[in-house]
């Protein structure tokens, strides 16, 4: 019997829309203005699907993801798909994922846990490896907002978009582990601050205000505690990629954090906000432009609805 000591992202890909959507596209449709949107959100651009799925977008990352990583489909053994907005409930978007890939045989399932949930997913899947349920797993963030988006409301509409990320996580029998212990939680107290709700056309709906609040002023410890928990400090980190959400909480979040060394990811100025799919999109980019070094520390902190959050370091792969 083998034994996984630990596991690491061996590879990521990630994929967008080709239509993008500009500040100045959204003032023809409700009553904004490019300069209200970038000083309040940071974001000028976002990618929107038309007739692409879930699905769609999640074969499309997790079929570069899996090229990158140079594995027969035949070895991934666990696909999960972190999304809010699919439409499938059976057979799920990794089901589906999977049978797009070629992948035979592996267990397949999705994960909502909001914009938190592809670092919950991320954990979930070094957990199942580290206890040798497989060797290898192809984990996605994979969200078209756009469906779920209140085109009349002007706080929200200028948020969204749509895009996936992947990342083929395999088990490591040598040497340290490539992803940290996972620090999680949520506040159900405070769970409407951030909702898609409204019975069978769910919109999404938050609560600005709220969620900045918590957001600034409560996430710098975990994000500090995922680091102790790795055996680094902040200082260490070569790059941050928390949730792209909104820029004013992204610096908000690194200015607390002082990792001087970090390299910062703020992909949400082109992408917008795209919910569970937003970290390894805006990682993958990292890693194809090799903006960090291969092995460097890389902190996740994803947050969002529930409220949850999680945030781990892992080696840049």
């Amino acid at each position: 019997m083998w034994e996984a000591p630990g596991s690491r992202i061996a590879a990521m890909g990630h994929y967008q829309p080709g239509e993008v959507l500009t500040n100045d596209d959204l003032a023809g449709l409700v009553d904004t203005s490019d300069e209200w949107i970038r000083q309040r959100t940071g974001i000028e651009t976002r990618h929107i699907a038309r007739e692409e799925s879930v699905t769609d977008l999640a074969a499309a990352a997790g079929g570069k993801a899996l090229a990158a990583a140079g594995l027969d489909p035949a070895e991934i053994g666990l696909v999960i798909v972190a999304t809010s907005s699919a439409i499938d409930r059976c057979p799920t978007v990794a089901a589906q994922t999977a049978g797009r890939l070629g992948v035979p045989a592996a267990v397949a399932y999705d994960l909502n846990n909001a914009c938190t949930g592809f670092v919950t997913a991320l954990a979930t899947a070094d957990h199942s490896l580290r206890a040798g349920a497989a060797r290898h797993a192809l984990v996605i963030g994979a969200e078209k907002m756009s469906d779920l988006t209140d085109w009349t409301d002007r706080t929200t509409c200028v948020l969204l978009g749509d895009g996936a990320g992947a990342a083929v996580v395999s088990a490591q029998e040598g040497g340290e582990a490539g992803i940290g212990p996972v620090v999680w939680g949520s506040d159900p107290a405070r769970g409407d601050a951030v909702r898609l709700q409204d019975d069978w056309q769910p919109r999404f709906r938050q609560n600005g205000q709220t969620v900045f609040r918590w957001a600034t002023t409560e996430l710098a410890p975990v994000a500090v505690e995922a680091c102790r928990r790795a055996g680094l400090t902040p200082a260490d980190l070569g790059g941050i990629v928390t949730h792209q959400a909104n820029l004013r909480i992204i610096d908000s979040l690194v200015r607390q954090l002082d990792a001087p060394q970090a390299v910062v990811a703020r992909d949400v100025t082109v992408s917008g906000n795209t919910s569970a799919a937003s970290i390894p999109l805006a990682l993958s980019k990292l890693v194809e432009d090799r903006t960090i070094p291969r092995g460097a520390p890389v902190l996740l902190l994803g947050f969002g609805g529930g409220l949850s959050w999680a945030a781990q370091v892992v080696a840049c792969p």
